[in-house]
């Protein structure tokens, strides 16, 4: 099943080790920078609907920590990490191409 591709940003725009928030169609999304590396995942905590993107994020483990409650999403897959969430957030397909950040949204 493929989906709409949309430009969410180009590369530059975002600092490598950061997050930033989108609103496209009707998803939240978080745009995550690991250096030359972008991942999007839901932006909605699954434990209590606050942002991810303004979360802390640590390259090393590849995750992305809820700024209110603490609970640890790993941005490659939304899997929870740690307590109190226990539901996964979305994650979509993303690409830079010529120096645009692509997500795919099914």
């Amino acid at each position: 099943m493929s989906g709409k591709t949309i430009r969410l940003c180009a590369l530059d725009d975002i600092a490598p080790q950061a997050a930033r928030r989108f609103d496209v169609e009707d998803r939240r999304l978080a745009l995550i920078r690991l250096g030359d590396e972008v991942f999007v995942i839901g932006d909605r905590c699954t434990h209590a609907d606050v942002s991810l993107a303004e979360g802390e994020i640590d390259s090393d483990a590849r995750t992305i920590e809820c700024w209110r409650h603490g609970a640890v999403f790993s941005i490659e897959t939304g899997e929870p990490q740690s307590l109190p969430a226990t539901k996964p957030v979305p994650t979509y397909r993303v690409s830079v191409v010529d120096g645009d950040v692509m997500v795919t949204i099914k």
